[in-house]
């Protein structure tokens, strides 16, 4: 199974990797904005074995684990660069050393400044799809951006652009752009915004979709009683009484449907929302290449059908 990128053209598996888990932990303040600790040797691991299923997109972020997923993610496709697609994204001031975000920019010099250095720690001389990672930029500085990255495009630093923001005028300002491909928002069962997935589709963006698993409560390993590390952005979680705790209920109730024809919940999960729209490219994380092969394994079933999509509407407005 596969889907085009958006305007872009490029023809990539249909789904992708995120690479946020396996940069590992880094801060904002004391807030903890990683996965937890991780094991270099696991993520190598698991990004061969996703090539050797054929999932071909893969994304990051500079600021994931500080520089530390980009340069996982350069070393693992070193020697396939052309048979991939990279996707990573700017915004975010940091400190490598001590894995703290310090801030954010979206001034031209910047931009080159971190265009460069995601170059050089990816191992590649371009970047198919950059993407501006501060949400809530201020609008009236958009074409600035905008001009910035077609800078970069003319220069052959990079090749596509998008926009991480769930607000559906942001993305419609950067869908002007003559090489926006993609807009990345947050999707799933649980939540997502219909507005700006609607102006992907009209405007014939990707919608690269971040935590289409719920951030691994979609995959059913969870339960009211479970616990989460300290360094891992999911630490405040409440799954006995809060939001987190309702989503576990709901699922429960979803449960037969999505995992109907021996899907996981995970692969039932993706195919909900591939079945949702034509444009969404899910990018579930990863730390393991087991969890790689779990999801890898819902492009042999493909979207849910019609019947279950309005099944599972029924149940979630019930």
């Amino acid at each position: 199974m596969q889907r085009q990128l958006g305007r872009s053209g490029q023809i990539v598996s249909g789904l992708g990797l995120g690479c946020w888990a396996i940069g590992g932990p880094f801060w904002r303040g004391d807030r903890p904005v990683g996965w937890g600790q991780v094991d270099d040797r696991d993520s190598l691991a698991a990004l061969q074995r996703a090539l050797e299923l054929g999932i071909n997109f893969f994304d990051t972020s500079d600021v994931y684990g500080c520089g530390h997923s980009e340069r996982i993610l350069g070393q693992a496709l070193a020697g396939r660069r052309d048979e991939v697609v990279i996707a990573t994204k700017f915004g975010n001031l940091f400190d490598e050393q001590t894995r703290r975000i310090t801030g954010a920019s979206g001034e031209p010099d910047h931009i080159r400044r971190a265009c460069e250095a995601s170059l050089r720690r990816l191992r590649t001389g371009w970047i198919d799809l950059y993407q501006f990672h501060i949400g809530n930029y201020d609008l009236s500085r958009v074409d600035e951006v905008l001009e910035t990255l077609e800078d970069l495009v003319a220069e052959g630093k990079i090749r596509w652009y998008g926009w991480s923001t769930d607000d559906p005028a942001r993305a419609a300002a950067f869908s002007r752009g003559e090489h926006c491909a993609a807009v990345q928002q947050r999707f799933n069962l649980f939540e997502g915004n219909a507005e700006t997935l609607a102006v992907c589709e009209q405007a014939g963006l990707a919608s690269v979709v971040r935590g289409p698993l719920a951030q691994g409560l979609l995959t059913g390993k969870f339960s009211h009683t479970s616990t989460l590390p300290a360094d891992d952005v999911r630490h405040g979680w409440d799954l006995q009484g809060g939001e987190q705790a309702r989503r576990l209920d709901v699922l429960g109730a979803l449960r037969e449907i999505l995992t109907a024809g021996k899907r996981s919940l995970a692969q039932g999960a993706l195919g909900w929302l591939w079945a949702r729209s034509a444009a969404i490219v899910p990018i579930p994380g990863f730390k393991t290449a087991a969890q790689v092969e779990e999801n890898a394994g819902a492009l042999r079933f493909g979207p849910l059908s019609d019947d279950q999509m309005a099944e599972i509407q029924g149940l979630m407005a019930a």
